[in-house]
């Protein structure tokens, strides 16, 4: 596992950026997993810039969102299909007919969730995966004592889950209570992984992930058993990891 500490929420997004941005601009036709959520709204930003400016080109990317929620129409401004449309593929060129997002509205969950795991190995697989990290230590939505060989599934948020996510909705009442998430399986399969974490609410996290014991009790930690996994944390979201885990680079 390779850490890359940054000074800043901006350094972090920076870093980001010219990991995901070398991905395509080495491989054309790359497979991207994204995340939503308030951590990656740098790295797409700067994602958006770096193709207005000097031509980034997605035409021959195809993306993979980790997740969605149950029962949000894709129009709701609070569904992660407007967050990235609004966010990102609203301002670059990836074609329509390459962007896949679980279907929260799916009639047959299950079944939309195999079919999902079935789009992506058709599609080679995941290439380079962006994760963000839960207070709790979940990537995707994949909450603490999750099965690691879970795929894509749904499943029930924690309530610290709801609790964070509840300051984009007036009310923590409307913060829906379960989501179809890609599985710990599924986002292991990926060839590069790299997770962004930002600020001290993040930090004891961080240090689940890197140096605890592996354990479905912090889903993150499963990261430490992959080939090619990236963290890029800000000083704040490290703050608790102790200096023998520093293995990385600043």
């Amino acid at each position: 596992m390779r850490i890359i500490l940054a000074d800043s929420y901006k350094e972090m997004s920076i870093e980001a950026t010219k990991i995901v941005a070398g991905q395509i601009y080495l491989k054309p036709a790359s497979v991207l997993g994204l995340a939503t959520g308030s951590t990656p709204e740098g790295l797409y930003d700067n994602l958006v810039a770096v193709h207005k400016t000097i031509g980034l080109d997605f035409s021959q990317v195809t993306t993979f969102n980790l997740d969605e929620y149950i029962g949000m129409a894709p129009e709701n401004p609070q569904s992660y299909h407007y967050f990235m449309h609004r966010h990102f593929f609203d301002q670059v060129n990836v074609r329509p007919e390459n962007i896949h997002i679980p279907d929260g509205c799916a009639e047959d969950v299950p079944a939309a969730c195999r079919a999902y795991d079935k789009l992506i190995q058709s599609k080679g697989g995941i290439d380079l995966q962006v994760l963000g990290i839960g207070r709790n230590a979940h990537i995707g939505f994949n909450e603490p004592d999750v099965k690691f060989e879970a795929r894509t599934h749904k499943v029930r948020l924690d309530d610290e889950t709801i609790q964070a996510n509840a300051r984009f909705f007036e009310e923590e009442e409307d913060v829906p209570r379960y989501a179809i998430s890609m599985g710990i399986k599924t986002i292991m399969l990926a060839r590069r992984v790299v997770l962004l974490a930002s600020g001290r609410e993040k930090a004891e996290a961080v240090r689940k992930a890197v140096c605890g014991s592996v354990s479905p009790a912090a889903p993150a930690s499963i990261l430490q058993l992959h080939p090619d996994a990236t963290i890029i944390a800000d000083r704040a979201a490290a703050a608790e990891l102790p200096e023998d885990c520093l293995t990385g680079e600043e």
